[in-house]
């Protein structure tokens, strides 16, 4: 019973902690974790994984319209 109100207790500091920069912003919300929000990532070009094959596939079948 005390590991358990112990691992409780660590949780729930963790969770405050994490918390704090919520609570003390503005607008009171995380910033995003995509890719494409990223100004850093739009600076250098960078896109998600998911952008990028799907500009793949559409490069592949524009060659192959091409060349039939």
């Amino acid at each position: 019973m005390k590991t358990i109100l112990i691992t409780i207790g660590l949780l729930g500091a963790a969770m405050l902690l994490l918390s704090v920069g919520v609570i003390f912003r503005k607008d009171h919300s995380f910033r995003s974790q995509h890719i494409h929000q990223n100004e850093r990532m739009k600076k250098d070009n960078i896109h998600c994984a998911t952008s990028l094959d799907r500009e793949a596939k559409r490069a592949a079948d524009k060659k192959l319209k091409i060349d039939e």
